[in-house]
């Protein structure tokens, strides 16, 4: 049946072309009037809107999902939902409802990125096919009405905002009996022009309502800022009366400019040429107290500007958190506070983060950043269920991967980021997120379906390496320093080693036992290679051409982390790495690239409590800074211009649950199938418990130190076999679901 799907039916669109100048149309209404003469016993709806789209049947919206479907690249692949309709339809007639948004595929918005140019770009189309009993009942076809330029939804576009104006609306549209008698046919347009597959991955919905305050002293006359309490991804959700036609404009900053009493954008507009950046508007259709927010936009914000043209007043306003709604698995507690509020803004990071792709911050660019959805895979796949959205985000990857093998740095990509953004450390996330997920949860669907386009990736890698030396791509991104950035040369090739590696193990997982021998050998060439290069004895790695960057810890930790330095060597470099940061007094000497590494490294290599002081040390450059600055997320820059919402620093999460916690992923035991766990108790934190949700099971860690103790209470799925490696080195073997342990300090 999945191979007719759609077999008849066609593209449906309000008319016109896209220009470069086109102006942006009103979100056009569709509805479609049909006649059951008996029930079905299943019925099936097939439906894809582009950009985003709501989907009703008699005047009920099928799910509670937002902004769908799923970004992708739309010439080579669009996503169609599917919904279960068994029991929601009636005998006799029943309607159909449509509205569509512009969301990625009109972007009319001028931006950095260049998506106004798309290819694909287009006014909103939709397609649909309504099954009963596996029989095609209802296509999208010319006998469907379209509202043309009437409804409510004057204006939409991704980055700018949405324009409502409640006098516009039409009441009953979607329900049966509504008068359609001056709406036109809607129009067959051409498609997208790439295949339709299914969205896997779940929905993004709105997940959280936080309540917004006042903010005192208030900004300058006719207007008022209003304060979510925390920097989130979604909208407003406001209760306004007033007369008809007056005006409420929002306008959206995740900081306040105390000092003016008002918003503070001027990090975040440049990228996006239009004077309405992140700025929503309802106009009032006078009747009692209404209740709106925005369907077709999203904004990265904690500070709501609210302007009033006209007599209105806001009785309400809260701000809704908006993402992917994928379950969450693993709960973080400890005696500190410090600790605690880290865990948490990494946390929000992610989530705000997770809006149908992976992005780098949810404001300024919305892009789907390959290396910050690297660095944090392992901090998501420790917290959320994200098997389904990464295989839906690494598919759409592999559409936008050219027939050289070369990626771009953002996904999905209109052709930006191919030539700069790019390179090893951002790519690899195709190679090493689908590994991920396997380690994680034991399943291998991704590596399979992704198996000759990551081969593809690794000839083009080979293809740009000198003498396996690779020098191309973004490094250890925000550094503290730009001018002491980690040679590009060092952590490049770092992932050309870990790539090989990776693909070594993922053909031997797969059954192809040549191509293994092949990335095993490759891999013990770049790690020759790379020594050669950049070991200068002592434990320095390094540049021999670049002696002012001796002694960088990035550099250090990328030979430690990769494997990439001899086992009669490393003790060295990882007593040179610790020593520099004690020397420095525990600061944040890195970028984004070595803070994955460094805490993991250090840990490692028996210098946890390093480890644990480069993390809670309140100084600038460090995490904890951030939050002595109320932070709410973590940013983009260790000085903290910029956004204040990236999750490329997240990898810290993953190492609370790793190391402190002791949850230790392991591949050979996949899905952790078989469990280690080995808690760290560093010096000043006095308990932790660990609550996650394996796909193994639940495991729970809860320890603390009492008199001298350590005291540990475990819980372990049944049936899943457990070795307990204590603080002081004595180890178990837990057979039991529940057991407790103990042992000096």
């Amino acid at each position: 049946m999945m191979a007719e799907l759609f077999a008849n039916s066609k593209w449906l669109g309000a008319g016109g072309a896209v220009g470069k100048t086109s102006p942006v149309k009103p979100a056009p209404f569709f509805r479609r009037s049909f006649v059951l003469e008996t029930l079905p016993e299943k019925a099936e709806v097939f439906f894809c809107g582009l950009g985003y789209s709501e989907l009703y049947l008699n005047g009920e919206k099928v799910d509670d999902g937002v902004l769908q479907p799923v970004v992708t690249q739309y010439d080579k692949r669009s996503r169609y939902l599917r919904y279960d309709l068994t029991g929601k339809l009636r005998k006799g007639e029943n309607v159909f409802g449509v509205i569509l948004g512009n969301g990625w595929y009109n972007c009319s918005t001028e931006n950095t990125w260049y998506f106004e140019r798309a290819a694909w770009r287009d006014y909103p189309k939709m397609i649909l096919e309504l099954d009963c009993d596996g029989i095609p009942v209802v296509i999208s076809d010319s006998s469907w009405k379209c509202s043309g330029v009437e409804g409510p939804i004057r204006f939409d576009a991704l980055r700018e905002g949405e324009i409502y104006d409640a006098r516009l609306e039409m009441p009953g549209w979607n329900c049966v009996g509504f008068d359609d008698s001056g709406w036109k046919s809607a129009r067959i347009v051409p498609g997208p022009g790439g295949i339709l597959t299914e969205q896997i991955m779940p929905a993004c919905k709105v997940m959280q309502r936080l309540p917004a305050v006042k903010v005192v002293p208030g900004p300058p006359k006719d207007a008022v800022v209003y304060d979510v309490g925390q920097i989130i991804t979604g909208w407003v959700n406001v209760k306004v009366q007033g007369e008809a036609g007056a005006k409420v404009k929002f306008i959206y900053s995740e900081l306040m400019d105390h000092y003016q009493c008002n918003i503070d954008r001027k990090d975040l507009e440049p990228y996006v040429t239009s004077d309405r950046f992140q700025t929503d508007e309802y106009i009032l259709k006078g009747a009692g107290i209404e209740e709106w927010e925005p369907r077709f936009v999203y904004h990265g914000f904690r500070y709501i500007q609210v302007e009033i043209e006209g007599a209105a007043e806001i009785r309400e306003i809260s701000g809704c958190v908006v993402h992917t709604a994928f379950e969450f698995l693993t709960e973080f507690e400890s005696s500190d506070p410090v600790l605690n509020k880290l865990h948490e803004n990494t946390h929000w990071s992610f989530i705000d983060n997770f809006t149908g792709i992976p992005t780098d911050c949810p404001h300024r660019e919305k892009n789907g950043w390959t290396g910050d959805a690297l660095m944090a895979a392992e901090m998501g796949l420790f917290h959320y269920d994200l098997e389904s959205s990464y295989h839906d985000w690494l598919q759409t990857m592999g559409d936008a991967q050219r027939p050289s093998g070369q990626l771009p740095a953002i996904i999905p990509s209109n052709g930006w980021g191919f030539n700069w953004g790019s390179g090893p450390a951002w790519d690899s996330a195709f190679l090493l997120i689908p590994w991920y997920v396997y380690v994680y949860t034991g399943k291998t669907r991704i590596l399979e379906e992704n198996y000759d386009r990551m081969k593809l990736y690794m000839k083009y890698l080979s293809s740009m390496a000198t003498d396996h030396i690779l020098s191309f791509g973004l490094g250890d991104w925000c550094p503290v320093d730009l001018q002491r950035m980690t040679d590009t040369r060092i952590t490049s090739t770092g992932y050309y080693y870990a790539d090989a590696v990776m693909m070594k193990k993922t053909a031997a997982l797969l059954g192809k036992e040549e191509d293994a021998a092949a990335f095993a050998e490759l891999a013990e060439s770049i790690k020759k290679a790379f020594h050669e290069a950049f070991y200068r004895g002592e434990g320095l790695y390094g540049c021999a051409d670049a002696p002012e960057r001796d002694d960088d810890v990035t550099a250090l930790a990328t030979a430690l982390y990769w494997g990439l330095c001899p086992e009669s060597e490393s003790a060295k470099t990882a007593k040179r790495l610790n020593d520099l940061f004690v020397a420095r007094n525990y600061k944040s000497d890195f970028g984004i690239l070595g803070s994955k590494y460094i805490l993991r490294v250090l840990s490692d290599y028996g210098y946890g409590e390093t480890a644990y002081r480069i993390l809670i040390q309140p100084a600038y450059p460090g995490w904890v800074n951030w939050i002595n600055h109320g932070a709410t997320t973590l940013w983009e820059q260790w000085k903290g211009f910029s956004s204040h919402c990236h999750i490329m620093y997240g990898d810290i999460a993953a190492w609370m649950i790793q190391y402190l916690g002791g949850i230790v992923p392991d591949e050979t035991a996949p899905g952790f199938s078989a469990l280690t766990i080995k808690p760290f108790a560093p010096q000043g934190l006095d308990s932790l418990r660990v609550s996650s949700k394996l796909a193994s099971g639940k495991v729970i860690v809860d320890w603390k130190k009492e008199n001298g103790k350590f005291r540990l209470a475990l819980t372990i799925p049944t049936g899943v076999p457990c070795n307990v490696i204590l603080p002081d080195g004595s180890t178990y073997r837990q057979n039991e679901t529940f057991t407790e342990y103990e042992c000096s300090l």
